[in-house]
Order: C-alpha cells, then sequence, then structure tokens
C-alpha cells in the first residue's frame, strides 16, 4: 500500500523542513489538498517543494470549476489529481491527454454508484473517511464495510483512502486490499516521522478492532452444503470465486472448508481411480477457525501458532454458526 502524506496537516514544523524530512524517507507521494480560492497559495506551495524535492505531488482538489483544475494540474505537472465530486458546480469532462492520474473523492455520506458514470474514466477512487481538508477527525469502523463495498462493485479500479489513518488502521487497510492511505496528522506530527512511517507501512501487532468490523461478509463467500453439492459444484467454486477456498455449511453450522491445497490432497488420494472422488474427500473439518469477537491482536496470535501459510480464516460466532471470512491475499501481496 502506497502512502501519502498530507503536507497541510502538519502542525509541528513549516513546509520546507517537513519536506526536507520526508524527502529522506520512502514517502510515495506528498498529498496537497486544495480549496476553492486558495490556488494562489497552493501554487506557490507545490513550486517550493518541487524545488526541495522530485517526489511526486498527489494534488487534491475540493473545488467547483473542474476545468480551471484540470488546467492548473497540468501546468503544476502533479502526478495525480483528485476532484471532491460533491463541490464540482460546472459539467465535468475528463481530459484524454491528462499525463497524470485521475480520480474522484467522495465522502462517506454520498452514494457509491454516483461513480458509475465515469467508471472507465477513473485511475483511482478516493474514499473520505473524515471531512476534506480537516486534519485529525478519527476514522469510523463503518469505513471499512463502505471499502468492502467500493471494492466489489468497482472491482477493477485502485481504492485509495484518506482520514483518520495511523498504523492500526492502516493494517486493516492494506488486509483489505486498500492501494493508497492518505496519512496527516499521525505521520507528520509523530515525534519520530520515520517510525510512523514504518509502522503505516509494517505494522503487525494488530489493532483494537474487532475481525466482525471489517471481515467479508457470508453474501461475498463461496458456501456450498455437502449433502447436497457435487465435486464438480466445488470445482465451479473455486473457479468462480477464485477465492482459493470453498466454505461448507448446513443448518447454520461450518462443517468445513475445501481450499485449492484440500482438493489437491482429494485428487491426489484417489490419483487411480478418479471416478470414485467424492465430496467428503474434499472437505478439510478441522479448518483454523476464529470468532467474531476477536480482535485483530488475537487474530494474529491464533496465526503465529502455526508454522505453515494461513491465507484465510472463517469467522465464527459462539454457536459456530458462519459469519465471514478474513482473507490474507492483499496482505500478502502489498508486502510481498
Amino acid at each position: 500500500m502506497k502512502i501519502a502524506a498530507s503536507l497541510y496537516s502538519s502542525s509541528l514544523q513549516d513546509l520546507p523542513s517537513l519536506v526536507h524530512e520526508l524527502d529522506a524517507l520512502p514517502v510515495d507521494f506528498f498529498h496537497v489538498d486544495c480549496f476553492e480560492g486558495e490556488e494562489q497559495k497552493v501554487v506557490k506551495d507545490i513550486r517550493a517543494i518541487q524545488g526541495i524535492s522530485s517526489k511526486p505531488i498527489d494534488l487534491h482538489a475540493i473545488a467547483s470549476n473542474s476545468e480551471s483544475v484540470f488546467q492548473l494540474a497540468k501546468e503544476l505537472g502533479v502526478k495525480q489529481l483528485t476532484l471532491q465530486l460533491e463541490n464540482i458546480r460546472d459539467t465535468l469532462i475528463i481530459p484524454t491527454d491528462k499525463g497524470y492520474k485521475f480520480g474522484l473523492a467522495i465522502t462517506n455520506t454520498t452514494n457509491l454508484g454516483v461513480l458509475q458514470a465515469y467508471e472507465g474514466e477513473l485511475d483511482y477512487i478516493l474514499l473520505m473517511t473524515t471531512i476534506p481538508g480537516k486534519s485529525g477527525g478519527k476514522f469510523e469502523k463503518s469505513s471499512f464495510d463502505r471499502i468492502r463495498q467500493c471494492k466489489r462493485q468497482y472491482p477493477n479500479i485502485p481504492v485509495y483512502v484518506d482520514g483518520g489513518i495511523n498504523a492500526e488502521v492502516s493494517f486493516v487497510l492494506r488486509l483489505l486490499g486498500v492501494s493508497q492511505a492518505v496519512s496527516g496528522s499521525f505521520l507528520v506530527n509523530h515525534d519520530n516521522v520515520a517510525q510512523a512511517l514504518a509502522d503505516l507501512r509494517f505494522h503487525q501487532k494488530g489493532s483494537s478492532f474487532l475481525v466482525q468490523d471489517f471481515m467479508l461478509d457470508k453474501q461475498s463467500l463461496p458456501i456450498l452444503n455437502p449433502s447436497i453439492c457435487s465435486v464438480k459444484e466445488i470445482i465451479e467454486a473455486l473457479d468462480s470465486f477464485g477465492m482459493g477456498f470453498v466454505l461448507f455449511e448446513e443448518n447454520d453450522t461450518i462443517l468445513g472448508v475445501c481450499s485449492n491445497a484440500d482438493f489437491r490432497k482429494g485428487v491426489l488420494k484417489n490419483i487411480d481411480n478418479l471416478d470414485s472422488l467424492s465430496v467428503k474427500d474434499m472437505i478439510n473439518k478441522s479448518p483454523i477457525y476464529l470468532n467474531e469477537k476477536a480482535s485483530t491482536y488475537e487474530m494474529i496470535s491464533l496465526i503465529k501458532k502455526y508454522s505453515f501459510p494461513i491465507l484465510f480464516l472463517p469467522i465464527i460466532d459462539d454457536k459456530k454458526a458462519l459469519k465471514g471470512v478474513i482473507t490474507f491475499n492483499e496482505l500478502i501481496k502489498g508486502e510481498g
């Protein structure tokens, strides 16, 4: 997950000193918010930043006139431009020869469906989890569900997140496959900026969030009834969902899983007589489970008990009813 440092969130350093400090660190972007009426100040600041550092600029414009912002971004040579959709008052016509990546930002109160009209023209979507341009806001755990919804609705568009991001939030965002996080106060006002950046990228201690706050819900998962399904249906579910596993449930009770590895074991067991291959050969009846009320600290402690890699965890309630799944493929891809 890339990290963009929100420069205007700093209350401890002047802009040149902050840029000098961040320039020596592996920050991916300098994030600059530009409100309507502040264009001249922002242009002056960006020119000053570019005189100090070659790190790319990530410009977030909260303005009514999109046409003028497109022109400004091109003149400044920014690498990413985001427009706050709720503030645009003119007709949004996205240039084809921009020379930079372009995305739209929306707040938590805006329906994700409004982005559909621009789906084919967006390089990314920025989900605002606090008020745009206001530093120090708190990240609400309901935003995890919104991120999942956005990724389901627009699976081919990277999701960026801005607002209230600290090390604990960043850990979950990495699990969810967020492509870029904008960090303000936690990063630029930290006593040790280098340590804060390392925590945003590699924090592995988990957080106080519960797994039920960010798990994939049942509606998103391949679930079969082992009493009535066939081997063919298991293969089709593995293929169509592409998650690397199938879950088995009957009468609201989870009975096991079939991962890609479990499927291979079942085939090898019957390699000399594949006609005898049955559903029961595919099911691992003793997978590792985790209760929905467990924290991410408890999740990581559980994973560390095992020597083999764990790619997903079924999440259950106290009655062993399946509630969802936590997957780790996005975290592995993002840090591998």
